[in-house]
């Protein structure tokens, strides 16, 4: 293998950004299709102050799943309508379809998060469920988006548990990427990482650690500050660089087996793999004064610390074993850990993070 990184072709942060999207789209098309989720149609576009039915611009409502069918149904719309540039806006589910759906078509794609949930918006790859929620695949992309562009005067006024969640997302960036350094493993382009994708995963740790709670309550207020900014950079610029070309190991892949438990399934992605990092550090014997750091944080921004915080309070083992078997499936990243990875290891790691995280709550710890 060759050492390979990947970036968006464009990316454009600020206080009003969403101005520039017609200018974008005019780089690369004359006729645009926009996948909006539900709230990004009903309620960021009508206060956005562009009329976009004057730039040859067609609004398509998102129906939230990324599934197949989902996909298939867009894909027919961009084929009908001659669409040369698609626009993906919402949260993550939204914008993983307009990826694919663009790929297929080979057109390129403009991603506009409304929320700062995940590091989807920047990379090359999308997650497919099955059209109930479970996790299904990773569909690669031929290239990463022609441009990100994010609003963080629109993303301030999402719900503040959206920018938590993608602080957790992002604080597995960090923590995959050594891992996959130190075993030599594959990267998410098919090479190994970087030093460029290793340092922008370290700094996106460093940037959770300093400002996370002041972006937290920046948000929480509704207003944009240079720490809110900080934060909603690091969740997706510095994460999707990081896993991207540094690589994905145990949080996600955790991650991945929980979606297995419907009782999962009304958490988001970011508050699973952030029970997925602290996990992930007692499967890999992480120091305990890091073990600390990490649980501190968590509680601090209000991340799952427990099973119970992700709707698991009451599973048996068993129910936690088909987690942990489906997070040990061959293809699973948790393969890029050091040592055999086993389904029995996954599950004490899961049960020893809750116990963790239990006797830090009942001791009033941060």
């Amino acid at each position: 293998m060759f050492s390979k990184a990947v970036f968006p072709g464009k990316y454009i942060q600020g206080d009003g950004a969403f101005s520039e999207l017609p200018s974008l789209i005019s780089l690369f098309g004359k006729k645009g299709l926009l996948l909006a989720s539900r709230s990004a149609k009903n309620t960021v576009l009508p206060k956005c102050g562009i009329d976009l039915s004057t730039r040859s611009i067609t609004v398509e409502q998102f129906r939230g799943e990324c599934c197949e069918d989902e996909v298939s149904r867009v894909s027919a719309i961009v084929a009908k309508e001659q669409v040369d540039v698609l626009i993906g806006m919402g949260g993550g589910k939204t914008i993983d379809t307009a990826k694919i759906v663009a790929d297929r078509a080979n057109i390129p794609v403009i991603i506009v998060p409304t929320i700062a949930a995940t590091d989807a918006p920047c990379s090359g790859c999308a997650v497919l469920y099955t059209t109930d929620g479970i996790f299904e695949s990773v569909y690669y992309q031929k290239t990463n988006p022609a441009a990100v562009l994010v609003d963080v005067g629109i993303i301030a006024e999402a719900p503040t548990r959206f920018l938590v969640a993608g602080m957790g997302d992002a604080l597995a960036t960090w923590f995959e990427a050594l891992s996959c350094h130190q075993t030599k493993s594959q990267n998410e382009c098919g090479g190994y990482g970087t030093a460029a994708g290793l340092h922008i995963a370290k700094l996106c740790y460093e940037t959770l650690l300093t400002y996370g709670v002041a972006a937290k309550i920046a948000c929480d207020m509704s207003i944009v500050t240079p720490a809110f900014e900080r934060i909603v950079e690091a969740n997706i610029l510095l994460s999707g660089l990081g896993f991207e070309s540094a690589g994905l190991a145990a949080a996600h892949a955790i991650h991945n087996g929980l979606t297995a438990l419907a009782e999962t399934h009304a958490f988001y992605h970011g508050e699973k793999v952030a029970f997925g990092v602290l996990a992930g550090l007692q499967l890999t014997d992480a120091p305990m004064d890091e073990s600390e750091t990490v649980f501190s944080f968590c509680k601090d921004v209000g991340l799952p610390t427990t099973l119970e915080d992700i709707g698991l309070g009451n599973a048996s083992r068993d129910m936690l074993m088909k987690a942990a078997e489906k997070a040990c499936a061959p293809e699973q990243s948790v393969h890029h850990e050091a040592g055999v990875i086993t389904p029995r290891k996954v599950l004490n790691a899961m049960l020893a993070a809750d116990a963790m995280g239990k006797a830090r709550k009942h001791a009033g710890m941060r």
